[in-house]
């Protein structure tokens, strides 16, 4: 009983704070930027599916994944948001299960993103044998396993708050910082701890494998040119890296601040509602059009899909 009433208590401090300060009306970049990227990743994934070409290729399984992710991060991130906004009652058990599944999402990108560096950095160290060592099959399995460590963690701590007693049957602000926030001030102090260390390591191995790269291509004057391509497509790759991982770090801050006392409740709701309308989507709005539209075998069959006439016309003209 004392949790349900700690709980809604948050809650209503809250959105308190949200009319406050007005803050409904980031509402408005989440929509643009959330409805932008839902209507490129489905139109990318079902290239890469349709294509028995592109099926074959570990990388474009590898954006397939993280677009796939990425969707379903969008899709749930967007019904929470409008089922708040509209004050919506949701219950407890649907709120947690919401953020365990979101959270897995979230992670499930990051790792993804981490292996597609991985997976450059062995195609080009090993291109005899990169192709024996990582066929379709075996990327599937990996990729089932991706799914499996980013969603062990977060449904455990599920499993977990639901064994506590006193939770409330329904909240009137469903939000993973309060979630995760409260599950960790009662019960595990390491919850920030452990989404830390796991970006600090796949951060550090990146780096390592982009090191590496440089390394191993240095010779092949392929980084002669200030604008070579390998430089625009690592500068761009870096970028979203950055974007990808920093809303990351910025949430362990926000659990971390959630038990302190000296913040005040206004500093923590302008970061996390920032960090969650606009930075955590940022990454996800410009992974298409990059990782997509960069690649010019899944240009070529978008193009291929959406003008199939022009490709009977060549046929014919040949």
């Amino acid at each position: 009983m004392a949790s349900a009433l700690i709980i809604s208590n948050l809650t209503q401090e809250w959105l308190e704070s949200l009319r406050q300060w007005h803050l409904e009306y980031f509402f408005i970049p989440t929509t643009v930027i959330t409805v932008a990227t839902l209507l490129a990743n489905p139109v990318l994934v079902s290239c890469i599916v349709l294509s028995r070409a592109l099926r074959q290729e570990t990388r474009y399984l590898l954006v397939a994944n993280t677009l796939t992710a990425d969707i379903l991060y969008l899709v749930l991130n967007m019904a929470t948001i409008i089922c708040n906004a509209v004050r919506v009652p949701i219950p407890w058990l649907v709120c947690e299960l919401v953020t365990a599944i979101t959270v897995t999402t979230y992670c499930c990108a990051i790792l993804t993103v981490t292996l597609m560096v991985v997976d450059t950095y062995a195609a080009v160290r090993w291109p005899l044998r990169y192709h024996d060592v990582l066929p379709p099959a075996r990327t599937h399995r990996i990729l089932v396993g991706v799914w499996v460590l980013a969603a062990l963690y977060p449904f455990t701590l599920l499993i977990m708050m639901e064994m506590e007693k006193g939770n409330p049957h329904e909240v009137a602000f469903c939000l993973a910082l309060i979630s995760l926030g409260f599950f960790q001030v009662n019960n595990l102090e390491g919850v920030h701890i452990y989404f830390f260390v796991a970006a600090l390591i796949c951060a550090l191995l990146i780096f390592v494998c982009h090191i590496q790269l440089y390394m191993v291509t240095r010779t092949h004057g392929i980084w002669h040119s200030r604008f070579s391509r390998a430089r625009v497509t690592l500068l761009a790759h870096g970028v979203l890296l950055l974007l990808y991982f920093a809303p990351g770090f910025v949430f362990t801050l926000e659990l971390f601040l959630f038990q302190e006392k000296a913040i005040s409740q206004d500093v923590r709701v302008w970061i996390s509602t920032v960090n969650m309308s606009v930075f955590m989507l940022l990454p996800r709005a410009f992974a298409p059009y990059l990782y997509g539209l960069r690649y010019r075998e899944i240009s070529k069959t978008l193009m291929q899909l959406l003008h199939p006439h022009r490709r009977l016309d060549q046929t014919t003209v040949s």
